[in-house]
């Protein structure tokens, strides 16, 4: 029987989080071959992990990584810095396209650009999360202990709400996360985004 344990990120743990967010990043499914193998985890995963290492949290099956939550407790002051420290060197590995490119990697490269903005509700919801987990590590009661580990850390920060976006195309993800507590805060034709007040 597979032995699930929670710890906290170590260095060491940084290509697992680029390999864990390629491979759940095509709406919780596989998106290898299909998009540049790092220009997700540049976005959702790594910045958190480099910059506020103590935020995140690492799933291990038989003790090798297979998931992940990290995140912020104060959006706006983490946007800041991964604007300042993080995004000005991808930009320049990562050339705007075209205009006419309406890939999902050249969608990419514009949000590596354009940077993280915060939300209008951000003082209800001042934190935010990014969770993944392989199919390993999914079915297995995982999910609800990794987001209970990251809601208690970020609660003893001083969070009072926490939101997260979640794409329409991912079914699970839509269906988990009222289960959990969190409601829903914009609805738009392509998204979700949720809140929960702590």
């Amino acid at each position: 029987m597979t032995e699930f344990a929670i710890r906290q990120y170590h260095p060491s743990d940084l290509y697992m989080l680029y390999r864990i967010c390629l491979e759940t990043g095509a709406d919780g499914d596989d998106a290898t071959g299909t998009i540049d193998r790092e220009i997700l985890g540049h976005y959702f995963a790594a910045p958190y992990a480099v910059l506020d290492p103590a935020l995140c949290f690492i799933l291990t099956a038989d003790g090798a990584p297979c998931g992940y939550i990290l995140g912020t407790d104060d959006s706006v002051r983490f946007a800041e810095r991964a604007n300042e420290e993080w995004f000005p060197p991808l930009r320049e590995k990562y050339p705007l396209r075209d205009r006419a490119d309406e890939s999902r990697e050249a969608m990419m490269v514009r949000a590596i650009h354009k940077g993280y903005t915060t939300p209008p509700f951000v003082d209800r919801y001042p934190a935010h999360l990014h969770i993944d987990v392989l199919p390993v590590g999914q079915g297995q009661g995982q999910g609800p202990k990794l987001m209970e580990r990251f809601l208690d850390a970020v609660r003893s920060r001083g969070a009072k709400g926490l939101h997260l976006g979640v794409s329409r195309g991912n079914t699970r993800a839509t269906a988990w996360y009222p289960k959990l507590g969190f409601h829903t805060v914009v609805d738009s034709d392509t998204s979700l985004v949720y809140g929960i007040d702590l």
